[in-house]
């Protein structure tokens, strides 16, 4: 008997059907990958069987007896739990205060409390259950939200994108995790981009395209290219790096020092490194370390730094605003799509406003066509899967909307491009992409920080790296002198003499 068995699950939304006839079986005990590109309707799915989306057609069956699952609740009644790729946290709250909602409130908030505690320390999941969500980065609301489900004793863990800003560390950890539940009998559905790890922890895979399944197969007897050839027709094109031929340093940080502002933040002290025109400067570490505040110190964002310890082309700009920085250069992609990087309830062609102005008259009135004309050229340079200019930032999936906040910004042709995160939860194609438009950007002379979790794609698109612990900012090495080893050693804060002088 199956846990889950789907049969022709299908949603129409106005400008997509989402999913079209999808079937779909996961037996008890069983890891379940369900792959596609971006938009391919993943993420639906996985709403309709946690009740948060309700299908058109179709019908569920739960161990064998049918089921109609209207929401959330009803799922986890049933043993139904999920992590969203994009979080349902509340910021003002805590940690605890979170789980203790996401529980629907069993037992009381000290208890949920030490349970977090233990359960986090158990699968090396560090969470603080009194820290602010409002003060936690990306990869600690994560955190959160897996601790949050493994609380609930799920009998069918759904994960949307898991390992998307967790350390290599932290995913082996995680693996580890997911195969002793499912030792219990606990079926796990999962979704990702990172053919690897889908290759290496899970048993069967079922492929969608364009809402629509296109195989199933056992991910373990396939490569890398033969699960992509099923996800997006082809294998995504390689990128072809050339030599970096930096020019003169763009960005300048010295002795940038910031007592954090939040409680549970990190102080930045003596940071000092330069990015020059022509290369990409990457920057590894574990999430929580001082990226963020490092970030909030370049945008400007946070205009406490000391005067002359961030130059652009030698001009002090430490105390300038980040509209001021725009119009000198600097564009900026946060590592937060939905609030940051973009507001969920406007279209795609007024969500280019939050940083380009080509369409804004002198006088501050908003031409029109040239805002639907920017956003449209925008889709159709970065691929994006839209419902045209109109469409609203939250209709779009995570990766499409990746690829529009990513391609908004380098399409402005900036003088520096600082991103985070640049391909979080980004099918393997529209990844290729935005790394291949990131190189081409290096190659016409821009200079890119960039941010990321990802080790492999650090060293991809990379010419330097360097790694921010603790506050603190490794040395810089070239990437061709770097190894995953080092740079593991560096995220635990250990910069020797030996590596700086390596470096020099």
């Amino acid at each position: 008997m199956h846990r889950l068995e789907l049969n022709g699950i299908t949603k129409q939304y106005p400008a997509v059907r989402a999913n079209d006839g999808v079937s779909l079986r996961v037996a008890p005990g069983e890891i379940h990958a369900v792959l596609g590109e971006n938009g391919a309707g993943k993420s639906t799915l996985m709403k309709i069987i946690y009740g948060a989306v309700q299908p058109d057609a179709g019908h569920m069956l739960w161990n064998g007896q049918p089921a109609q699952v209207k929401s959330p609740a009803a799922a986890r009644l049933l043993g139904i739990s999920m992590v969203y790729q994009h979080f349902s946290l509340f910021d003002t709250l805590t940690a605890a205060e979170n789980v203790w909602l996401g529980l629907d409130k069993a037992g009381t908030l000290a208890a949920v409390a030490a349970r977090i505690t233990e359960v986090s320390a158990s699968y090396g999941l560090e969470v603080d259950p009194a820290r602010p969500v409002h003060t936690l980065s990306v990869g600690e609301k994560q955190r959160v939200e897996i601790v949050r489900a493994l609380l609930t004793d799920p009998k069918l863990l759904i994960l949307d994108e898991p390992t998307s800003v967790l350390t290599p560390k932290a995913v082996e950890t995680l693996f580890v995790t997911l195969r002793r539940l499912a030792e219990g009998g606990c079926s796990i559905l999962y979704i990702s981009h990172k053919l690897d790890e889908i290759r290496a922890l899970c048993q069967r895979c079922t492929v969608l395209r364009g809402g629509r399944v296109t195989g199933e197969v056992d991910p373990r007897q396939e490569t890398n290219a033969g699960l992509s050839r099923l996800m997006i027709g082809a294998e995504p094109p390689a990128l072809q790096p050339r030599t970096a031929q930096a020019g003169a340093p763009v960005l300048t940080v010295q002795g940038l020092s910031l007592v954090r502002q939040d409680p549970f933040g990190v102080d930045l002290k003596d940071i000092g490194f330069e990015v020059r025109a022509g290369e990409i400067v990457g920057v590894a570490g574990v999430s929580g370390n001082g990226q963020q505040e490092l970030m909030a110190a370049l945008s400007g964002e946070d205009r406490r730094a000391p005067p002359g310890s961030i130059r652009l082309q030698g001009q002090d700009i430490a105390r300038r605003s980040p509209r001021r920085r725009r119009n000198d250069g600097l564009h900026f992609v946060p590592e937060e799509r939905l609030g940051r990087g973009a507001v969920p309830t406007l279209s795609l062609a007024q969500n280019t406003l939050l940083t380009r102005t080509e369409a804004v008259g002198r006088s501050g009135w908003v031409q029109t066509a040239k805002v639907t004309a920017l956003a449209e050229h925008l889709i159709q340079r970065f691929q994006v899967k839209a419902g045209g200019p109109g469409a609203a930032a939250r209709s779009l999936s995570g990766g499409n909307l990746q690829k529009f906040i990513v391609g908004r910004e380098i399409d402005a042709h900036p003088t520096l491009l600082i991103v985070s995160q640049p391909t979080w939860g980004v099918d393997v194609g529209a990844a290729a992409l935005i790394r291949g438009e990131l190189l081409k950007l290096r190659d016409a002379g821009c200079a890119l920080l960039v941010v990321s979790e990802e080790l492999d794609e650090l060293f991809e698109i990379s010419d330097r790296l360097l790694v921010i612990a603790q506050g603190r900012v490794s040395p810089s090495v070239p990437v061709a002198e770097a190894t995953v080893e080092r740079i593991g050693e560096w995220m635990s804060g250990l910069f020797t003499k030996e590596v700086a002088h390596a470096a020099a």
